[in-house]
């Protein structure tokens, strides 16, 4: 079924979550298992910082990288099509 929802349990930062999502359950849990990794990286360097400042940095963190990744993958594309326009 297309429209079926993955729930899993899991703890980021010491806290219980559900997270529910179309994607696969062992997906759901990767992405949990980035957020805490990244929280607990970056509470590590930053001791005095309460769990929503933390909360935020990481979402900025994580924003900063799609970004990144996204300015790099339409980088990519166009090199793509630049290359295909020459080979035809």
């Amino acid at each position: 079924m297309a429209n079926e929802r993955n729930k899993v349990v899991t703890t980021i930062y010491g806290r219980e979550y559900t997270i529910v999502g179309v994607e696969t359950a062992d997906h759901l849990r990767k992405v949990a298992r980035e957020v805490d990794e990244k929280m607990h990286e970056i509470g590590s360097q930053n001791h005095t910082l309460d769990s929503g400042r933390l909360a935020v940095l990481t979402a900025v963190n994580a924003t900063h990288d799609y970004l990144k990744l996204e300015q790099k993958y339409l980088e990519l594309e166009q090199e793509l099509a630049r290359i295909k326009g020459r080979d035809k």
